[in-house]
């Protein structure tokens, strides 16, 4: 997992320094109708952080990977992420993975690799997994940073 836990800390590290200099003002702008804002993708990203902790340390003291979902849109619209500035945002999603960072340096390998044939990834994860197939934590994980990037690189 050094390799993951490497890739994720210079994520962070690298696409901090990025989306600070986007102004306020242009991250606040919706691409195109129904599209979200780097305002609002930034949240969408708090929100998934928010979620996955939660996951990832139920995870850790169980044998299965069920977890309830969430509706993504409606917590963006709720939470008004457009309306907030720009670098608290930022400083929140930063902060926040950087814990979720410590929490996965700290899993137990036979955890990460315990094979799970109870899941629900095939509604909650962002590549998903038939049900029918086993996972693992570490799958669940890996997965985690790969929507994080993708999510990151619909900011201009």
């Amino acid at each position: 997992m050094q390799d993951f836990l490497d890739d994720f800390r210079a994520t962070l590290a690298s696409e901090s320094i990025r989306l600070m200099a986007i102004p306020d003002e242009k991250a606040a702008t919706r691409p195109a109708p129904g599209k979200w804002s780097p305002k609002e993708v930034i949240g969408h990203l708090i929100d998934s952080a928010s979620n996955n902790h939660g996951r990832f340390v139920r995870a850790q003291a169980s044998d299965d990977l069920v977890f309830a979902g969430y509706d993504q849109d409606a917590w963006v619209r709720l939470q008004r992420y457009n309306d907030r500035p720009w670098m608290d945002l930022l400083s929140l999603w930063r902060s926040y993975n950087g814990h979720i960072a410590a929490i996965v340096e700290g899993m137990s390998p036979d955890r990460l690799s315990l094979q799970r044939t109870r899941h629900n990834l095939d509604e909650i994860a962002w590549r998903t997994v038939s049900r029918d197939k086993p996972v693992t934590l570490e799958y669940f994980v890996r997965d985690y940073l790969a929507h994080m990037k993708h999510h990151l690189a619909q900011i201009p």
